[in-house]
């Protein structure tokens, strides 16, 4: 798809806001004419575009489906310079705060859309007035806020590089550290935080970021990294993302790495840091993932199961979109391409926002509520009687059977994540909320074995460091490097 690269001009007989009204008449109307609509009826018209889109985002089940009209509207006025900007203006303003999918819905159609240009990002800067002064206010308006974080973390995201250092001013920055106040509405400051961080893909960015982090007398992160078991779900994410910054990006001099301290005795089984798709996020006891990635991020767990009874459960910390249950070592993830756990024919998932099962790509509606933060997902392999059985909240739901046209053996937990997802999983280490009653069944934990230095979670850099640090042993394979090479392939010489 193109970028949206041309600087928006100033044409003659009209300020900015009248060129934007100009171009979207042209749009809505298809004609010449620019006294047909008034800039209100033009903002109405672009806001309904945007909850419209985000109220049927939630039946797209497709990968290949095409998008809703509304969204096709959407993409066609953020064409233009100036359309971009009222697109954005308008998510911002009308995406409600306790909608589970506003955030990803964001991210769905920026990134759907044509690139800004830099001076485009700088007046939508601007248009907003950030700075650490209007993040104090943030409270009186906290959507408002929270999207506008969302809508930054996407930009930078999108703009890694020469475009997301011009976007990150001194007062962008300031607006954003401001927000990492304990008093804010949580939801701020989780998206402010998670803004930071994709600024801090580039590296002059990451720079700027620590220096101002070093100024502050008490270092935010350090507080709101306290959040992590906290009984309210949205400071969970908080805290969770506040500590994977200090373990991977804005590292704090003197605090020890989270996986330094944490306790895995008794920890068999969790999930594979070395089986993962590469924007997930686990949590140091490997037993939570989140992605907060514009692409579907997937991960199995460490113990792969061959008969019997399997039973494990996973707390919901996200109402969005999820895909959980089981798969195969055959089973792929495309994350760029929106494929995860479920689709293809070695997996099968249960999708509690979406009220689906997933299986080779296909969905079948179940009669389950839509699930919300707490709700626990339990979910049983029977190698046996080859079925799998998924439960919410303890309530079952009637076997599914088709994973097993495909696949007999060899299976793992497994789940997929859209943006801005979290969940926490338990393979038995603790007793599980809602145990199956009437099936005798084995948990992972029971019967797993991990070796210590199977159960370190290392930072990015620092598992990076050890990988370039690596010795190759001479005549070792060229693909897998950890066996002697034994085939060596030569040209057919036709």
């Amino acid at each position: 798809m193109g970028s949206c690269c041309c600087k928006a001009q100033t044409e003659p007989g009209g300020s900015d806001d009248m060129i934007i009204e100009r171009r979207q008449i042209e749009f809505v109307t298809g004609s010449e004419s620019e006294d047909s609509l008034s800039s209100s009826a033009l903002s109405a018209i672009t806001d309904k575009y945007v909850l419209d889109t985000l109220a049927v985002i939630r039946t797209l089940v497709d990968n290949d489906q095409e998008p809703p009209p509304s969204m096709l509207k959407l993409h066609t006025i953020a064409d233009k310079e100036a359309g971009w900007l009222v697109v954005v203006r308008s998510m911002v303003q009308v995406i409600p705060l306790q909608d589970p999918l506003g955030p990803a819905v964001i991210t769905l159609l920026l990134d759907d859309c044509p690139l800004p240009s830099k001076e485009t990002v700088v007046h939508l800067c601007k248009f907003f007035e950030l700075s650490g002064e209007s993040a104090e206010d943030s409270w009186k308006d906290p959507r408002q806020h929270r999207n506008i974080c969302v809508v930054l973390g996407c930009i930078a995201e999108k703009l890694a590089g020469p475009a997301s250092i011009a976007l990150l001013t001194h007062t962008t920055l300031q607006y954003l550290i401001a927000q990492l106040n304990e008093d804010n509405h949580p939801c701020v400051v989780l998206f402010a935080l998670i803004a930071l961080e994709k600024f801090a893909q580039t590296s002059e960015n990451k720079t700027s970021i620590n220096q101002c982090l070093s100024t502050e007398i008490n270092n935010p992160l350090r507080k709101l990294e306290l959040w992590m078991d906290h009984t309210d779900f949205v400071h969970c994410q908080v805290g969770f993302c506040a500590q994977w910054c200090l373990d991977n990006l804005f590292i704090c001099e003197g605090r020890p790495y989270s996986y330094e301290n944490v306790d895995t005795s008794h920890l068999n089984a969790m999930l594979n840091s070395n089986d993962v798709s590469e924007y997930l996020k686990i949590s140091p006891d490997g037993l939570q993932a989140r992605c907060d990635a514009s692409s579907f991020e997937s991960v199995r767990c460490t113990f792969q199961v061959d008969s019997g009874v399997w039973y494990y459960e996973a707390t919901i910390i996200t109402a969005g979109v999820m895909q959980i249950g089981w798969a195969t070592k055959d089973s792929k993830f495309l994350n760029h391409e929106g494929y995860g756990i479920g689709d293809d024919e070695f997996s099968v998932a249960y999708d509690g926002c979406r009220q689906l099962f997933w299986h080779n790509a296909q969905s079948e509606s179940h009669s389950h509520p839509s699930w919300k933060p707490g709700d626990v997902l339990g979910t049983l392999l029977d190698l046996t009687n080859t079925e799998v059985i998924f439960y919410l909240n303890g309530d079952p739901l009637p076997p599914l059977t088709q994973v097993f046209r495909n696949a007999s053996c060899g299976f793992f937990a497994a789940a997929s994540f859209m943006s801005f997802q979290q969940c926490e999983f338990n393979f038995g280490r603790k007793p599980f909320v809602y145990p199956p009653k009437d099936t005798p069944f084995q948990s992972f934990n029971d019967h797993a074995y991990l070796k210590e230095k199977d159960k370190i979670i290392l930072p990015r850099h620092i598992k990076l460091q050890k990988l370039r640090a690596m010795s190759v042993e001479e005549g070792a394979c060229t693909l897998c490097f950890d066996e002697r090479a034994t085939i060596i392939l030569l040209p057919c010489s036709h």
